[in-house]
C-alpha cells in the first residue's frame, strides 16, 4: 500500500519537473494592413477642385428634330390615296415620291391648263394677224395695241394655271404627287393607301427630318430660371447610352413659361453625324450655371456613408492614407460640394475606398 503511493508521488514530481523545463510559447502575431505604393498605383484617385461658384444643374430633356431641317407635309387637294410609297423610319431623298392621290380638285387643275395653252394660242395667231395688218395699213395701232393685251393677258392666265398644276404636284392625269422636300427620315406618317382625304382635312400625312444634327428640348424649372443664359454648355447623358456622353450649346431660350408645368424650355443643338439620337428619346441635361456658393467639388463616387456620416481617404503627398470626416453641402450630377472637411487640392482616393475604409478603420 505504501508502495503504491510513492510510486504516484514520484509520478507527479516527475511531470512537474518536466512541465517547468519548457519554455514558454510566443503568442501569434498578426500583421496589420499596410497600403503599399504598388496599391495605391492601381487606385483610382481624384483631385479636389474649386467650384469657383459655377455649379451643375440638372433637368429633364427630350430629343426632338431641328425645326429649321424638318417639313411637316399636309394635303393641299381632296382625293382618293391610291398609294403609300414609303414607310415609318424610311430615308428619303429630296423630289422623291411619298403618295400619289387621284383627285377631281386635280383634274380641274389639269383643266385649266389645258383651256389656258389653248387661249394662248389663239391670242398668239390673233396678234401676228394684228401686226400683219397693221404693217400693210388695214389696221389701226390701236386694233394691234388691243392684240398685244389680249396675248399678254392670256399668257399669263396660262402661266398661273401652270404654276397651280406644278405646286400642287399634278398631272395630265389627274393625279396628284407629293414629294419630298429635303432629304431625311420619315418621322411621321399619317396616311395609307385607299385612304379618302376630305377638302377640310387639316391633319399632316407626313413629317420628314434630317437627323444628322437634333435639339434637346431642355425643362427649366421656374427657381433656376436666372441661372440660365443662352450659350451655356450642356452635358447629355441618354438612357440608351449610360457609357457616352453628348455635348452641346444653349442656342435658344423659349421665354414662355408652361401654366400647368410651370418650366420654360430651352433648346440644345447636337451633332448626330452618326444618328444615335432618335427624336422621341428622354435625356438628362447637366448645364454649369453661375452659384453664389464656392465650394470645393469632388467626385462623389469617393464619399463613404457610414453611420450618418460622410468620410473620405485623403492622400499625403508622401502617399501617406488617412480617413478623413467630411460634410457634403449637396450633391449633384456625380459631384458632391463639401462644405468642411476638404480643400482644393487635396487628393481622395476613389476606388475600392469602402474596403480601405473598413480595413484602416479597425
Amino acid at each position: 500500500m505504501n508502495i503504491r503511493i510513492v510510486t504516484l508521488s514520484f509520478l507527479w514530481f516527475a511531470t512537474a519537473a518536466v512541465s517547468g523545463c519548457k519554455e514558454p510559447v510566443d503568442a501569434p502575431v498578426v500583421e496589420k494592413f499596410a497600403i503599399t505604393d504598388s496599391l495605391i498605383n492601381r487606385l483610382l484617385i481624384d483631385t479636389v477642385q474649386q467650384s469657383n461658384k459655377v455649379s451643375d444643374l440638372i433637368f429633364s430633356a427630350r430629343i426632338t428634330a431641328e425645326e429649321e431641317r424638318m417639313a411637316v407635309i399636309f394635303p393641299t387637294v381632296s382625293g382618293r390615296v391610291n398609294n403609300v410609297s414609303v414607310k415609318l423610319g424610311d430615308l428619303v431623298s429630296k423630289g422623291q415620291v411619298l403618295a400619289t392621290i387621284t383627285s377631281a380638285e386635280m383634274a380641274e387643275f389639269d383643266r385649266q391648263v389645258i383651256t389656258s395653252s389653248a387661249e394662248l394660242r389663239n391670242a398668239e395667231r390673233n396678234l401676228q394677224q394684228a401686226q400683219e395688218l397693221f404693217n400693210s395699213g388695214l389696221s389701226s395701232a390701236r386694233e394691234l395695241e388691243e392684240a398685244k393685251n389680249e396675248f399678254l393677258i392670256k399668257q399669263a392666265e396660262d402661266k398661273s394655271a401652270r404654276a397651280i398644276l406644278k405646286l400642287h404636284g399634278g398631272s395630265s392625269k389627274g393625279t396628284y404627287s407629293i414629294p419630298s422636300p429635303l432629304t431625311g427620315y420619315v418621322i411621321e406618317k399619317d396616311v395609307n393607301s385607299n385612304m379618302q382625304l376630305r377638302a377640310d382635312n387639316n391633319s399632316s400625312l407626313f413629317t420628314i427630318a434630317d437627323l444628322s444634327r437634333v435639339s434637346a428640348i431642355v425643362n427649366i424649372y421656374e427657381s433656376d430660371i436666372p441661372r440660365i443664359s443662352e450659350g451655356d454648355e450642356v452635358r447629355i447623358g441618354i438612357l440608351s447610352y449610360p457609357d457616352r456622353e453628348f455635348s452641346g450649346k444653349i442656342d435658344k431660350i423659349y421665354n414662355v413659361l408652361d401654366g400647368e408645368s410651370k418650366v420654360m424650355n430651352a433648346r440644345v443643338s447636337i451633332d448626330n453625324p452618326q444618328l444615335l439620337l432618335k427624336p422621341g428619346m428622354l435625356a438628362t441635361v447637366s448645364i454649369s450655371a453661375k452659384s453664389g456658393i464656392d465650394l470645393p467639388v469632388v467626385n462623389s463616387r469617393g464619399i463613404i456613408f457610414d453611420e450618418n456620416r460622410n468620410y473620405v481617404l485623403t492622400l499625403s503627398a508622401a502617399n501617406k492614407v488617412e480617413i478623413k470626416e467630411v460634410q457634403v453641402n449637396r450633391k449633384a450630377t456625380g459631384k458632391a460640394y463639401i462644405s468642411k472637411g476638404l480643400i482644393a487640392g487635396d487628393r481622395i482616393i476613389a476606388s475600392r475606398q469602402v474596403f480601405l475604409y473598413e480595413t484602416l478603420k479597425d
